[in-house]
C-alpha cells in the first residue's frame, strides 16, 4: 500500500490517501473550547475541520457538528468518488481530492455559508490549508480530532456498510502515517456509545443543537 493508498482521504507524505470510515450574519463565531479561531470582521461564514484515523466515527461527529453551525458537510470520501469513477488512491489523487475539498470550502465559506469538512487529514499540510481558509476567510475556524480505542474500530469497521473504501489495515497503515496535531484543538473520544459522543460535542460547541444559545 502506497501512501496514497485508503478510502478516506488523509493527505501527503507524498500524499496520504484517507479512507473513513452550518453561520449568522456577519459570520459564524466558532468558539469551542480548544482550538478555534474567532473572526467576526471578515464576514465570512464558519469552518471547521473534523479529522482523525479511518473508521473512528468522524461521520457522526461531523454531522453534530453540522447541527451546532447549521453547516453543509464536505466529505473527502465522496469527493473522490466523484472525480474518480474509479479511484486508485494514489498521490496524485489524494493531491487533487484535498485542492478541491478546500477549494469547495473557501468558496461556500467566503459566500458566508458554515462548512464541516470530514476527512482524516494525516498530512499537516492539509490541515494548515484548512486553517488558512478560516483564519483569511471564515468568521469562526475550529479543528476537531476524533478517537476511537482501536478495539471499537475494527468492530465497527467489520460491520459498516457505507461509502468509505476503509478498513481495519488501512486504519493501522494510517496510525502509523497520522502526523501529529500540534495545534490547539478539541478531542472526541468517540469509543462510547452516541448519547456519549454527541455530549461532547455538545460541551464543545456550548449547547445542544436547537437550545437557541
Amino acid at each position: 500500500m502506497s501512501n496514497g493508498d485508503a478510502a478516506d482521504d488523509g493527505g501527503p507524505r507524498g500524499a496520504i490517501a484517507d479512507p473513513p470510515d452550518p453561520p449568522s450574519e456577519g459570520g459564524a463565531a466558532v468558539d469551542p473550547a480548544a482550538g478555534s479561531t474567532t473572526a467576526a470582521a471578515s464576514g465570512g461564514g464558519a469552518l471547521v475541520v473534523v479529522c482523525g484515523l479511518p473508521g473512528v466515527g468522524k461521520t457522526t461527529v461531523a454531522e453534530r457538528v453540522a447541527a451546532h453551525v447549521d453547516g453543509e458537510i464536505l466529505r473527502t470520501d465522496v469527493i473522490r468518488k466523484e472525480l474518480f469513477e474509479e479511484p486508485a488512491y494514489t498521490d496524485a489523487e489524494t493531491e487533487a481530492v484535498y485542492a478541491e475539498l478546500i477549494d469547495r470550502a473557501r468558496d461556500r465559506v467566503a459566500a458566508g455559508s458554515a462548512v464541516v469538512l470530514d476527512a482524516t487529514f494525516a498530512d499537516a499540510r492539509f490541515r494548515a490549508d484548512a486553517r488558512e481558509v478560516g483564519e483569511s476567510v471564515a468568521g469562526g475556524f475550529a479543528l476537531v480530532e476524533v478517537e476511537c480505542d482501536e478495539p471499537v474500530v475494527e468492530r465497527r469497521i467489520e460491520r459498516r456498510d457505507g461509502i468509505s473504501d476503509a478498513d481495519f489495515e488501512v486504519h493501522l497503515h494510517f496510525k502509523e502515517l497520522f502526523d501529529r496535531i500540534e495545534t490547539d484543538h478539541v478531542v472526541v473520544d468517540n469509543s462510547g456509545d452516541q448519547a456519549e459522543t454527541f455530549a461532547q460535542v455538545d460541551a464543545a460547541f456550548d449547547a445542544k443543537p436547537g437550545d437557541g444559545k
